[in-house]
């Protein structure tokens, strides 16, 4: 074994996991590449090219690297652990009416207990994976993750339900370069069809991106379980039709099949009553929120009151706010100026400077 010691590296074929990849090998780790088939894009009603890191494209590109540079590559099939925890949470998240965070429920329960269950069976000290993001031991003796150097390609919100057990064991290799560098790095190995593969904003198992169609397909009886509901006002006026509350999200504008003469958004979501509360931009406004299943990072606890910036989406800037602790694990966020959208289900992810303070879920 290498002195630095082995290293299990995720590698979806992408230009980030490969690169961190060859970068870790080429710092004399012994590198052991390994892929996690998650899902089957086309089973499920996707367009006839598969995209994404679960295709067979894909696997094969991360294969023909670590072939390439010498190295071994495993393929691990996971769909059954993914299906059953990520796919069904994102169902039932919308069925309870909220918007459901699966790269978060996936990064925390599936991909890397898959991973330290795999690096244990390898003899593996390490896992690495291609995520734009820091991690540091603080004087605490805690480990900390840290917003990844490029602000474009941060990813350290996804990554806030990752236990102190596995971040011990975890290196991000790509936290302290750009993007622009890494795609320049494949193109210095001679791998410009992996410098020049274009990025993938979807959420992996929704075939081109129509959640909608999924819930269906996930659930052929939706329709007739939920059926049509009435479009409100927040003061209970009834002011059109839609065709069952799961098809929204808060914030909503573009699709809701309605007109009423000014931009009305979604404000609220009322399965209850199969009810769905429009509003002006401005009613998506609040100034409070509370977050449930909290997990810190940088701090054991919360005993008292604590200043924080808080982002409310993985591209939301942040805002300042005040952080509470509650019974039962619940964080009250005190915002200093009204942020909009807060979507229960999401992420609310908690900041001291660049440092991850910890996240949970936006509750209702």
């Amino acid at each position: 074994m290498s002195k630095k010691g082995r290293v299990l590296v995720a590698m979806s074929g992408g230009v980030d996991s490969s690169v961190a990849a060859v970068m870790l090998h080429e710092q004399g780790y012994d590198v052991i590449g390994i892929t996690m088939k998650t899902w089957d894009y086309a089973s499920a009603g996707g367009s006839s090219k598969e995209t994404g890191c679960c295709s067979l494209d894909s696997i094969n590109d991360a294969r023909a690297l670590a072939v390439g540079y010498g190295f071994p590559h495993y393929i691990l099939d996971i769909r059954d652990e993914f299906g059953d925890y990520v796919i069904d949470n994102f169902v039932d998240e919308y069925i309870a009416g909220r918007t459901p965070n699966p790269c978060v429920l996936c990064n925390t329960h599936i991909k890397w207990s898959a991973l330290m269950k795999r690096a244990d069976k390898l003899d593996c000290e390490f896992i690495a994976t291609g995520h734009y993001a820091n991690i540091r031991v603080h004087d605490n003796g805690r480990y900390v993750i840290s917003k990844g150097r490029d602000e474009n390609k941060d990813q350290s919100y996804v990554l806030w339900g990752v236990s102190q057990e596995n971040l011990a064991r975890t290196q991000f290799p790509l936290g302290n370069f750009a993007k622009s560098e890494i795609r320049q790095m494949a193109l210095d190995m001679g791998q410009e069809e992996l410098a020049k593969k274009s990025e993938s904003y979807e959420i992996c198992f929704v075939p081109d991106n129509d959640y909608r169609a999924f819930l269906r397909n996930k659930r052929p009886t939706l329709d007739q379980e939920i059926g049509p509901g009435n479009f409100i006002l927040s003061d209970g006026t009834v002011v059109g039709q839609h065709k069952g509350y799961p098809y929204f999200t808060i914030g909503q504008r573009k699709g809701l099949g309605i007109a009423l003469g000014k931009p009305m958004f979604v404000i609220e979501i009322l399965p209850e009553s199969n009810s769905v509360v429009l509003g002006e931009e401005h009613e998506l406004e609040k100034s409070q929120a509370f977050v449930r299943d909290v997990n810190l990072i940088k701090y054991a606890s919360l005993e008292q009151s604590k200043e924080a910036v808080t982002k409310i989406r993985y591209k939301d800037a942040g805002a300042q706010s005040t952080l509470t602790p509650k019974d039962g694990n619940i964080i009250q966020v005190d915002f200093t100026h009204n942020v909009k959208g807060i979507a229960p289900g999401q992420s609310a992810v908690f900041y001291e400077g660049d440092d991850l303070l910890g996240g949970g879920f936006l509750m209702k």
